[in-house]
């Protein structure tokens, strides 16, 4: 039989191939979810929920840490827009797979369980510079390939911005280093107190065949706020990392943030909980416009924060603020309006961004560093020197930790590949599957309260976690919400609805095969399917089955 052509058909409306001769065929292949194409750690959620759904718990970590080692901590923190792409929204409520990912997280410091054994040894040294995110991720991924992978952290404790930067409200820090721990069983030596300086003469010293530097951004940005008669003026990101080593900050009854991105939302929710009785968020812009997520904002704002839009502080003078409202034009740019007001506030903490202190790479030949400390590189992770890769966020991409994490595997994918000679090339990924795609009947089953929430005036009582986990019922349940968009979980709907009796089935697990010489091209199998696992595919002339 000639060679088919397998480019899809769009518009099955057209020649149903129900005559003499069948024009077209199906396929099934396996397509991309939206909540794995929108993972920036690359997680394959559609396959880890698959085996949480069936009660597999133990098979749904092992497959979610093959990309992520720090589910416990990731369905924390993480903002999930896998939710925010997840097909499901469109039906009733999207599946909340962050709550997912922390119970399996959760269950495996729970039951001990380790990581699935690594790769034989490959003899090779990879030099890791920060145990932030990033860092880990790309240490955990190089052992997992076989390397031997040592990380040289400045500060006291591994974690970098998830144990200084992110409150224990939303990260507690037993179940951070219960997951650090993990990978240092996994083989990955974590030296702490130990400040790079050199990272040439480090990497010589330690006989390292690469180096991964990823030392985040844990430097405050600068503002010209004019400020005088000893007004105490604070930084956030230093607030925040006190409070994370166990300090608490005096920052009086009436404090001030400035500032409209995440770590503005943590810095006044952090006031709020070291006695703050009133704290104010400053923003220049609208909600619209503003940097932070939505829902970090909600919580701020349950919890008594009051944030004032279109504001911007021109003066500090002692406890007097003087702001001015904001306006914005067509392109949302904020301008001022000449109109000012005077506030009151025993501290002013400064959220306006944080920048990195690269300073250490300067002088090596092919390092591009930015004015604010950030690090160029190519698309293989790999800055101008041979052998010394960047990523997290001291590269130029968004600074979240989901991101840093799946900085740390390509790394790490980069790395292995460069060690043995050759360019990381990962597979072209198959098209995403979106809602109007899909075949489904109408139905709901969300449980609203199955995430509960700590009560909005217990919150500000201390650090206590705010959003509980799953049980084991519920977090099955929810699992079972997926609808598996683009990937066949033989259901048999194909099989049941063939006229012909055209498909086979090859048991659990192997999926099915066209009967070539029965099947019409009728398309009844693939108006049936309900998760476009299969595709109509076009016959040659040559091949058209008569």
């Amino acid at each position: 039989m000639a060679s088919r052509d397998l480019t899809p058909i769009v518009d099955l409306s057209l020649d149903r191939g129900t005559g003499p001769f069948r024009t077209r065929h199906p396929e099934w292949s396996d397509l991309r979810p939206p909540c794995n194409n929108a993972c920036p750690a690359g997680e394959n959620i559609q396959a880890w929920l698959a085996h949480a759904q069936a009660g597999e718990f133990r098979k749904a970590w092992e497959t979610l840490v093959a990309d992520n080692p720090l589910p416990a901590t990731h369905g924390r923190v993480c903002y999930h827009p896998c939710e925010s792409n997840c097909n499901r929204g469109e039906m009733d409520a999207a599946v909340t797979i962050h709550a997912v990912e922390r119970f399996l997280g959760d269950l495996a410091t729970k039951e001990n369980w380790d990581y699935p054994p690594p790769a034989p040894p490959s003899g090779k040294r990879v030099l890791v510079v920060g145990a932030g995110p990033s860092g880990l991720s790309a240490a955990y991924h190089l052992a997992r390939l076989g390397h031997y992978a040592e990380i040289h952290e400045s500060g006291p404790v591994a974690g970098g911005m998830l144990q200084f930067g992110i409150p224990a409200y939303r990260l507690p820090r037993a179940e951070l280093a219960a997951e650090i721990a993990r990978v240092e069983r996994f083989g990955v030596r974590i030296v702490l107190n130990h400040r790079t300086t050199d990272v040439l003469a480090e990497q010589a010293a330690g006989n390292f065949d690469a180096v991964f530097v990823a030392i985040g951004a844990h430097m405050a940005q600068r503002t010209a706020i004019p400020a005088r008669d000893a007004a105490k003026v604070l930084d956030a990101v230093s607030v925040l990392r006190d409070v994370g080593t166990g300090g608490k900050p005096v920052l009086g009854r009436r404090v001030v943030v400035y500032g409209g991105g995440n770590t503005a939302m943590d810095a006044a929710r952090t006031a709020r909980r070291l006695g703050a009785e009133e704290a104010v968020i400053i923003y220049r812009r609208d909600r619209e416009h503003m940097p932070a997520h939505a829902f970090e904002a909600d919580e701020a704002i349950e919890e008594g924060v009051k944030i004032r839009w279109l504001t911007s502080i021109k003066e500090i003078v002692g406890p007097s603020l003087t702001v001015e409202r904001m306006e914005l034009d067509e392109k949302g740019r904020p301008h001022p309006t000449g109109e000012f007001e005077t506030l009151e506030a025993d501290s002013v903490v400064l959220a306006l961004g944080q920048q990195t202190d690269s300073a250490f790479l300067d002088g090596i030949p092919g390092v591009d560093a930015k004015d604010d400390g950030v690090v160029h590189v190519d698309r293989n992770m790999m800055t101008g020197y041979p052998g010394l890769f960047a990523g997290g966020d001291m590269v130029p991409f968004e600074r979240t930790v989901t991101t840093a994490t799946g900085h740390g595997k390509l790394a790490a994918r980069n790395i292995d590949a460069w060690l043995r000679g050759h360019a990381y090339a990962p597979d072209e990924p198959p098209p995403v599957v979106h809602f109007n795609m899909l075949h489904l009947p109408v139905f709901s089953d969300v449980d609203p309260a199955a995430q509960k929430r700590l009560s909005e005036e217990d919150r500000v009582g201390g650090f206590t976690e705010v959003l509980a986990g799953l049980d084991q019922a519920t977090a099955r349940h929810e699992a079972q919400r997926c609808l598996s968009c683009g990937v066949c979980f033989e259901c048999d709907n194909c099989f049941a609805a063939c006229p012909e009796q055209a498909i086979v089935k090859l048991g659990p697990g192997n999926g099915y095969r066209l009967n070539d010489s029965l099947c019409t091209g009728c398309a009844t199998c693939f108006e049936q399917c309900p998760c476009h696992a299969i595709q109509m595919t076009q016959d040659s002339v040559e091949g058209a089955t008569q």
